[in-house]
C-alpha cells in the first residue's frame, strides 16, 4: 500500500518525491471521510475518493491494492497518531498505572470521534467477519503503542498478556464510544481496568516458570541420573 509509485501523469513539483504515496494516501483518506457518511465504507467509496484526487484506476490499484481494507488501515493509524499526539501533553510518570491506561484509552477513543459519521461506517466495515484478522492486528498495534506510552518495558510473557488484555478492552470501548456515548464507554473502560488491576495483583509473585523448570529438571534427571539438576 505504501510502496506505490507516483502516477505517470503527475507533473507537479512534488511528483517525484519519495513520499508521494504517503501524501496521496492521506489526501484520499480525507476525501473518503467526507463521502463515507453517504457512500458507506466500500469499493465505491475508494473509487470516489481516488477520483477526487485525480487518480486513475491503475493508480488506485497501485496505491490501495486492498481497496476499502487499506483505507480502513489508514484511518485507524491516523487515529492512533492523533491519540499519541494528544498524550504528549500528559506526563505518565505523574499517574498511577491504572490512571495511565485510562488516560491512554480515553485519548484513543476521543481521536475516533473526529469524524464520527465516517468512523461509524468504517466500524461497520471492520465488523465484518472477513476483517477479523485485520482488526486483531490493528488493535494489537494500538495496545502496544498505548502500553509503551504508559511506560511498560516488559519483555517476558507479561508483554503479551498486557497487550492481549488491553486489546480486549479497546474494540468494545471504541464501539460504545461511537454508538452509546462517552459516559457508557468510560464506565466500561473503568470496570475493565479494575479487572486488569485485580489480575495484575493476583499474578504478582507467581512463579509462572515453575512448570517449565520442573519439567526441565525431571528430563535432566532421566538423562543424567538422580544427581543431575
Amino acid at each position: 500500500m505504501t510502496e506505490a509509485p507516483h502516477p505517470s501523469n503527475d507533473t507537479g513539483s512534488g511528483g517525484d518525491s519519495p513520499d508521494w504515496a504517503d501524501r496521496m494516501e492521506q489526501a484520499v483518506l480525507d476525501a473518503a471521510l467526507d463521502r463515507a457518511p453517504d457512500l458507506g465504507w466500500n469499493a465505491r467509496l475508494v473509487r470516489a475518493a481516488c477520483e477526487a484526487n485525480g487518480l486513475s484506476l491503475g493508480d488506485q490499484e497501485l496505491l490501495m491494492p486492498n481497496g476499502a481494507r487499506d483505507l480502513a488501515v489508514l484511518l485507524w493509524r491516523r487515529r492512533d497518531d492523533q491519540a499519541m499526539a494528544a498524550l504528549q501533553a500528559v506526563d505518565p510518570a505523574t499517574l498511577k498505572i491504572r490512571e495511565r491506561i485510562a488516560q491512554a484509552v480515553s485519548a484513543r477513543l476521543e481521536a475516533g470521534m473526529a469524524d464520527a459519521a465516517a468512523e461509524k461506517r468504517a466500524a461497520g466495515f471492520l465488523a465484518l467477519p472477513i476483517n477479523a484478522d485485520l482488526v486483531a492486528g490493528l488493535t494489537w498495534a494500538t495496545a502496544d503503542r498505548l502500553w509503551r506510552w504508559a511506560g511498560d518495558s516488559a519483555t517476558d510473557w507479561n508483554h503479551y498478556s498486557k497487550r492481549a488484555i488491553l486489546s480486549g478492552i479497546l474494540v468494545p470501548a471504541m464501539t460504545m464510544r461511537l454508538f452509546d456515548g462517552r459516559a457508557a464507554a468510560e464506565d466500561f473502560v473503568a470496570r475493565r481496568i479494575e479487572n486488569v488491576m485485580a489480575f495484575e495483583k493476583w499474578k504478582a509473585g507467581k512463579d509462572f516458570d515453575a512448570p517449565l523448570r520442573k519439567m526441565t529438571e525431571t528430563l535432566s534427571r532421566m538423562r543424567y541420573g538422580a544427581k543431575a539438576g
